[in-house]
């Protein structure tokens, strides 16, 4: 077995290591993603996605080619292992894989022209952080317009470096926001 040297990339994910820790991002796997749906002269978003959205209402025209829309979404899935920031827009986006229609493929590409904005963006996992471990969990009430589903999102820091996060659905529809609250903090603490 041969020593390598400090590890610079792996799998898509590139680190770079400092005094004050290790910068995990995917700068060059958002590039790819950029270039590959054609937006590198496009204006970048200041967010991922728009404001009380109505993608899950969407009744335009499906798309043709729905192979193009699951491709790009599987990509954000994977980058959202180093950005947080996209966890809800690509929670959003992953429900309508199977029948997507053009609104979702313009969203998809608004997640996109965020990444154009600051693709280098990525996570530090800070050398000089106590090693103590905090979360912070939220929940809406029966957002889902279709099968009024709450939604989860929790955030896990060990000292001051982000190390879990998550947004989902709730499985079961609770009757009070009180409930919705518990089962997002239920959820945390798994």
């Amino acid at each position: 077995m041969e020593d390598l040297g400090h590890l610079k990339y792996f799998l898509g994910l590139e680190v770079a290591r400092s005094k004050s820790g290790f910068y995990v991002c995917q700068r060059k796997y958002a590039l790819d993603i950029i270039s590959e749906t054609g937006l590198l002269g496009a204006k970048p978003a200041d967010f991922p996605m728009e404001q009380n959205h109505k993608l899950a209402r969407a009744d335009g025209k499906e798309m043709v080619d729905g192979e193009k829309y699951r491709r790009l979404v599987g990509r954000l899935i994977y980058l959202a292992v180093t950005r947080p920031d996209l966890a809800y827009s690509v929670h959003i986006l992953s429900q309508f894989m199977q029948a997507p229609k053009e609104e979702h493929w313009d969203a998809a590409l608004r997640v996109v022209r965020y990444l154009k904005k600051c693709p280098g963006q990525g996570i530090l996992l800070r050398s000089d952080s106590a090693l103590q471990l905090e979360g912070w969990c939220d929940s809406d009430w029966a957002s889902c317009p279709l099968t009024r589903s709450s939604l989860t999102g929790w955030f896990v820091m060990l000292g001051l470096s982000p190390v879990s996060w998550k947004t989902k659905k709730q499985h079961t529809v609770p009757r009070s926001s009180a409930k919705a609250e518990y089962r997002s903090k239920a959820a945390l603490n798994m």
